[in-house]
């Protein structure tokens, strides 16, 4: 994906909300529970330790990877942090195909990244509640490398126990992603249908 030069407007207010970025979620207060946050995590590690281990192809490895999206991440309330003011204006429709294209994105993304620590594995720690979520680390053991710790923040904001954050070696996924997205908005002078088909055409 291209960069801008300079950070266009929507990335510069992202960057400014802070590292947690969890002032943009109120939650209502905790149903969920330490122990179920952390089974949840649980789960996704072991299908992330399973898709490395399974000595796959890469685009094999992605598609399973998606599937841990779709079944664990709160991709629906991701998408709409990434899109930003944006999704205000958005129809039904270009919720509805954004959201699509950005799952599919976004597992092909971070799909990716975890296809590196092939070799390695990865090990949940600890889980303690911030808030009105839980966040949840792990800690990734590769090969030749130091350790370094992955963090899921858990909700049930959405009806369902899911992930609405992850960082990896402290980098801020939802900032990421509307860094990402505001600059491809941005370069499309807004058009929302353009940028859903050029994120499209990236997967």
């Amino acid at each position: 994906m291209s960069k801008p030069i300079s950070l266009p407007r929507r990335a510069m207010i992202a960057l400014t909300m802070g590292a947690g970025a969890s002032a943009a979620f109120p939650l209502p207060a905790l149903a969920i529970t330490k122990r179920s946050a952390t089974k949840l995590v649980e789960r996704v590690v072991a299908d992330i330790n399973r898709i490395i281990d399974s000595g796959l192809s890469e685009d094999a490895m992605l598609q399973d990877f998606e599937q841990v999206f779709a079944d664990y991440a709160d991709v629906e309330t991701i998408a709409r942090y990434a899109l930003g003011v944006e999704a205000r204006s958005a129809s039904d429709a270009q919720l509805k195909a954004f959201t699509a294209a950005f799952r599919k994105y976004m597992s092909t993304k971070y799909g990716k990244r975890f296809r590196e620590f092939i070799g390695g594995r990865v090990e949940v720690q600890e889980a303690r509640a911030v808030k009105n979520f839980y966040e949840v680390t792990a800690m990734a053991y590769l090969q030749g490398m130091a350790p370094f710790e992955v963090t899921f923040l858990v909700s049930d904001r959405s009806g369902e126990e899911k992930f609405f954050n992850m960082f990896i070696e402290g980098l801020n996924m939802l900032l990421s992603e509307r860094t990402e997205i505001g600059a491809m908005l941005d370069q499309r002078r807004g058009d929302l249908d353009l940028t859903i088909q050029d994120l499209q055409n990236l997967n």
